[in-house]
C-alpha cells in the first residue's frame, strides 16, 4: 500500500449557523492547516498515487481566499470541511485533518467499508 500526505495552508473565511449563540456565527477567518492523506495499492503511469501539486490545486483553488459558505453547501464546520475535501480527492483520499487554530483540529476518515 502506497500512502502520501500533503499539507496545505489556506486563508479563508466562514460563518457557522448554530442553534446557540456564538461568536462563530459572524463572518471570521482562519489560516487553515489542512493535512490530506491518500493511499493506493498501485501507482499511476508517473509512479505516483496523485501528484502533490494536483492535491494542492484542488484544495487551494476551491477554498483559498474564499468565503467557504459559498463553496460548501452545508454548515462549514471544520468537520464538514474535512469531509468535503476528502470527497474532492476520491478515490484515493481516506483522511483529512483540518486545523482552524493550533488548539482546534477536526478530522474525517473514510470507513474502510465505504
Amino acid at each position: 500500500m502506497y500512502k502520501v500526505k500533503k499539507r496545505i495552508v489556506v486563508s479563508a473565511a466562514h460563518f457557522l449557523t448554530l442553534d446557540y449563540e456564538s461568536k462563530c456565527s459572524s463572518v471570521h477567518g482562519h489560516n487553515w492547516v489542512i493535512d490530506v492523506y491518500l493511499k493506493s495499492r498501485t501507482l499511476d503511469q508517473n509512479g505516483m498515487v496523485m501528484d502533490f501539486s494536483h492535491i494542492k490545486k484542488v484544495v487551494k483553488d476551491a477554498l483559498d481566499h474564499k468565503l467557504i459558505n459559498d463553496v460548501i453547501r452545508v454548515n462549514p464546520t471544520a468537520e464538514n470541511i474535512a469531509y468535503w475535501i476528502c470527497q474532492q480527492l476520491q478515490p484515493f483520499c481516506y483522511r483529512v485533518d483540518v486545523e482552524e487554530s493550533p488548539d482546534n483540529t477536526a478530522s474525517y476518515e473514510k470507513d474502510e467499508q465505504q
